[in-house]
């Protein structure tokens, strides 16, 4: 739906970087333990939402973090992290809204960004992990009608959140995501 309003910049710079992440948790994913894991992620998402919250409160007099570096430091950050534990969501939040994208421009980047990373990752979930099963495909598919629904209700209840509240939503929810990976 929000397709038209991803910004694929963005996109193209986090996609190299988040494959390799992709690469290097497949391969690591049955060294690292599912603790070493939620402390590593928990922590650097809850820095980075301090380093946001803070630029919020201080207004444009940071330079928004535009540099090389940012990018690879995410995508191989959210690569990582979507591999092991499908957790990039926080990630992902924390680098577009450091980016300071409208509301519609977020929803379309993240929404490609994770169709196209999820689509990446399902021939390595079945081949190398066996973790999509027939079983795990038919309960997918019967989630289909919840999900469409949850499609349709959010599509209604974005045009009601203005700007301004999005992005602390945005911010509040990536905080609530990121301590409940404590947990």
């Amino acid at each position: 739906y929000y397709h038209r309003h991803a910004e694929w910049r963005y996109l193209w710079r986090l996609m190299p970087w988040t494959l390799a992440g992709i690469a290097i948790g497949l391969f690591t994913g049955k060294v690292v333990s599912d603790a070493q894991f939620t402390a590593i992620l928990a922590v650097t998402i809850l820095g980075g939402i301090a380093i946001m919250i803070w630029r919020e409160k201080h207004g444009e007099d940071i330079p928004v973090p535009d540099y090389w570096w940012f990018s690879a430091l995410t995508g191989l950050t959210g690569g990582f992290a979507t591999m092991i534990g499908n957790a990039a969501g926080p990630i992902m939040a924390l680098y577009l809204l450091s980016m300071r994208l409208p509301k519609y421009a977020y929803i379309g980047t993240v929404a490609w960004f994770f169709f196209m990373v999820n689509l990446f990752k399902v021939p390595l979930h079945i081949f190398f992990w066996g973790t999509i099963t027939t079983r795990t495909f038919a309960f997918n598919i019967a989630m289909l009608p919840a999900i469409a629904a949850g499609a349709f209700i959010g599509i209604k209840a974005v045009r009601h959140i203005p700007e301004k509240a999005f992005r602390s939503l945005m911010i509040a929810m990536t905080v609530l995501a990121a301590v409940k990976i404590f947990f």
